[in-house]
């Protein structure tokens, strides 16, 4: 169970900015165009639900983490379990923490341990160009892990376009329980070139807790450089390290004997090559990740060590027929690997075709088509087809989706628990668990009232069967036994028949450019969902999402002025753990 911490409530600030380049415009939102479904197209195009921030927005916000930022996104529940980037969960449409996709630079990030760690972000916000939320499956796209929605990060160094001149920014703040964060960036580009540099930590010795304090030490350094070659080649390349020391109490369990500490660490390299053709764009990614895990539950236990890497390619062509129709065939590998002391040592390879049909019918009706073919060493071969449709009369966009979506469960579902010799209690993983499928259709009605204003409505339903969750189970129903005890309190991961999800979503955008000078942004969203399973054992991270859900941010500057604030409401199920006197309020 989460455990809740106050924030410090003063601080000393130091900020300080420098900018050599040309002023950005502010986009209107009528020409808004977005990459969260592999095709740069207008979002109006796209007959899906996206919302899209810049990184001018995301460096005036008073937030110290990218977990922090996502949480004031209309529509994206985020369940912190630590303050300024320690830990988080990100959930979108009510779906589960590992039913969300993050991409950088278009390249997965979610990391094959646990979706825990998913929000563990290598990238400074400052060198974010914007970051785009696609709200619903597309795993005829992306492949397993897209059901909920996306998270598409594009940076300025990897960005199609470059901005010539140098930036430097840099800031730190300290408060009381010995908070202090620093966070730097800077970057230079010519006309063919671009470096940045960055480094950001957030570091607090926390509030007393039971037996321990509420500390975290986390810290990101990247180092980025692209290069334009002859013939219309462009080459790009990130490293990253990331490390988190945190207090993780009664993070995962309920026991009043969780006096638990966490330390990850991250490696992180990245490369693009794309050449863009008479007709067409040919795209190279190529992503790595090393991650190493060493979780304490209290300071005399043998720690859980856990090692993982994964390494994903793909390859895809955009091919530009017609003006008014395009197709994009691509393919991609990935590869998963854990050695650990509580999971075993384990490998899985992973292959997947698809091909991307755009279209424009007639003027202003639009379909985006998308066929997957993936494969799994475990799972084998799977079909994915989605389809979307837009049309766009005058300031309205009718649009309409519907595809099947999977996911598979990762090493944490599967083997959690499986290496130790004894386990009293706690969650077990299940090597035999399926796939997770679904169908999910989505319709919506968006009206651009001005070309600074928005307003959005959708509504989404899913079909999910052999959905992936964690549930109580005695002992006598748990398929192995061989580290099990009688009597043992246990949560089995689990294949769960049938999970019906429905909701309403409505969202307001706002973007003026008042001036020179001035510019106002503002974005407000309400969301409801309904879950409904027929198992008379309710799930652990199905029944915990938001039924209501209200979140907003609001930017105003001027010169060098800035006013900025954000919050959220969300009503969900109320929770407690009497063992450590702790609860879950309904209202928060």
């Amino acid at each position: 169970m989460p455990t809740n911490y106050r924030l410090p409530f003063f601080a000393i600030l130091f900020f300080t900015s420098f900018h050599v380049h040309a002023q950005n415009k502010v986009i209107d939102l009528q020409d808004v165009t977005v990459s969260a479904s592999l095709l740069q197209q207008q979002q109006k195009e796209t007959g899906r639900n996206i919302i899209n921030i810049s990184g001018e927005e995301i460096a005036k916000l008073p937030v110290h983490s990218l977990d922090e930022l996502l949480k004031y996104i209309p529509g994206v529940e985020v369940q912190q379990r630590g303050p300024q980037g320690a830990q988080s969960d990100i959930n979108i449409r009510g779906g589960t923490f590992q039913q969300v996709l993050v991409i950088i630079d278009g390249v997965k990030l979610n990391d094959p341990i646990t979706g825990h760690f998913n929000s563990y972000i290598p990238i400074n916000p400052a060198g974010i160009q914007r970051i785009e939320i696609l709200k619903g499956a597309a795993s005829a796209i992306y492949g397993s892990e897209a059901v909920g929605g996306v998270i598409n990060i594009i940076t300025k160094t990897f960005a199609q376009t470059i901005a010539k001149g140098k930036t430097f920014t840099a800031g730190m703040s300290v408060g009381e329980n010995n908070l202090w964060n620093g966070n730097g960036y800077f970057s230079t580009s010519t006309d063919k070139s671009t470096l940045a540099v960055s480094l950001q930590t957030n570091n607090a010795k926390g509030e007393q807790l039971r037996g321990t304090t509420g500390y975290f030490h986390t810290t990101t350094a990247v180092t980025s450089f692209s290069h334009q070659f002859r013939n219309d080649w462009r080459g790009s390349l990130r490293i990253a390290a990331d490390f988190r020391d945190f207090n993780a109490q009664n993070f995962y369990t309920t026991y009043g004997s969780d006096t638990a500490h966490e330390k990850v660490n991250a490696f992180w390299t990245q490369m693009n090559l794309h050449k863009k053709t008479k007709n067409g764009l040919l795209n190279f990614d190529m992503g790595f990740k090393k991650l190493k895990d060493n979780f304490w539950f209290n300071p005399h236990s043998i720690p859980n060590d856990n090692r993982s890497s994964l390494f994903s390619s793909q390859v895809y062509y955009n091919w530009q027929i017609q003006k008014k129709y395009s197709i994009t065939p691509g393919v991609q590998f990935i590869s998963k690997r854990i050695n650990s002391n509580d999971r075993g040592n384990h490998s899985i390879a992973h292959g997947a075709v698809y091909t991307i049909f755009r279209q424009e019918w007639a003027k202003d009706i639009y379909t985006n088509a998308s066929l997957r073919l993936d494969w799994d060493e475990r799972y084998g071969a799977v079909l994915i087809p989605q389809i979307n449709f837009a049309w766009t009369p005058n300031r309205f966009t009718l649009r309409a989706a519907a595809g099947r979506s999977i996911r598979d469960g990762d090493f944490t579902e599967r083997y959690n628990n499986y290496n130790k010799p004894l386990v009293t209690s706690g969650t077990i993983g299940n090597p035999d668990l399926l796939p997770e499928k679904a169908w999910n259709f989505e319709c919506g009605i968006d009206y651009r009232a001005h070309r600074n204003w928005q307003f959005r409505s959708s509504y989404f339903y899913s079909h999910h069967k052999g959905l992936i969750d964690f549930a109580p189970t005695p002992y006598a129903d748990m398929p192995r036994k061989d580290n099990l005890v009688p009597g043992g309190s246990y949560s089995l991961a689990k294949n769960i028949e049938s999970i019906r999800t429905s909701g309403v979503e409505f969202g307001v955008l706002f973007r003026k450019k008042i001036n020179q000078q001035s510019n106002m942004q503002a974005m407000m969203g309400y969301t409801y969902i309904h879950s409904k399973n027929k198992d008379s054992i309710p799930s652990f991270y199905i029944s915990s999402h938001a039924r209501h859900l209200f979140n907003f941010l609001f930017q105003y500057t001027s010169h060098s002025f800035l006013i900025a604030f954000n919050g959220l409401y969300k009503n969900r199920n109320k929770a407690e753990a009497a063992s450590i006197g702790a609860e879950i309020t309904s209202s928060y």
